[in-house]
């Protein structure tokens, strides 16, 4: 099964290699991520997070999910020392960096639970991968038409925070500057709730991050620096230069 939908306003990709999973399991994965962006969108009058940021929806009167999500940020924020922070001053309340991976990893308990064991699920360059191994292409940070690395995962997920789309966006909030730090820096966790996460707070530290990032239990990290040097963890999983799937 194969399927390809735009939300959240990047491509999202699903592959399930599973002859027995019915096209309802693809059905919840797509209905989920769009119940997602309504819910948790900080652009969308009403939202969930829209509404809390404009005092029209108190603190505790959150649903548990959102809870969830505000709980990741600020975990991030104080392991981070505040350089990864969805409260910005002179900005509203922004937990996309959170909620991106968080949904995705929450399609994939989806599909798992449905019986799918062997799938891809791709949402705008992060992956979930279960079974495997699959492999998977880290873009040049500079070169759209070339891979820095070749991933093989199995049972894993992999984010990249990277300047090339969106230019300088991610902020460090510990000065309210762009963090020009990294090119680009991508993590292969357990799960994508981690992998992008911790890949958007460790961007924002700078080249401190990518240490903060290796020392984290279960995550290994490529980076590649605004000098264009390459770091990367020993047990990070390359393939070597073989096409990606």
């Amino acid at each position: 099964m194969h399927r390809v939908e735009h939300v959240m306003g990047f491509p999202v990709s699903l592959r399930i290699d599973d002859e027995d999973v019915p096209e309802s399991a693809a059905d919840a994965v797509f209905a989920w991520l769009n119940e997602a962006d309504v819910r948790f969108s900080p652009f969308k009058p009403d939202s969930e997070v829209y509404r809390l940021d404009r005092g029209e929806l108190s603190a505790d009167a959150v649903s548990p999910d959102l809870a969830e999500v505000l709980g990741l940020c600020e975990h991030y924020r104080a392991a981070t020392g505040g350089a990864f922070d969805v409260r910005l001053p002179g900005r509203g309340l922004d937990p996309c960096a959170v909620v991106k991976g968080w949904s995705v990893q929450r399609a994939a308990e989806l599909l798992r639970a449905a019986g799918a064991r062997r799938f891809c699920l791709n949402a705008g360059g992060d992956v979930v991968a279960a079974g495997g191994p699959w492999r998977v292409g880290v873009r040049h940070p500079e070169h759209a038409d070339q891979v820095c690395a070749v991933l093989e995962l199995t049972d894993a997920a992999v984010a990249t925070s990277a300047r090339y789309e969106r230019g300088d966006h991610i902020i460090d909030g510990r000065t309210g500057r762009p963090a020009t730090g990294l090119l680009s820096l991508t993590v292969v966790a357990p799960t994508l709730t981690e992998a992008d996460s911790v890949a958007t707070a460790a961007f924002a530290m700078g080249a401190e991050g990518v240490e903060w990032a290796a020392g984290l239990p279960g995550c290994e990290v490529f980076a590649v620096t605004a000098h264009r040097g390459v770091l990367r963890t020993p047990g990070f999983p390359t393939a070597g230069e073989r096409p990606t799937a």
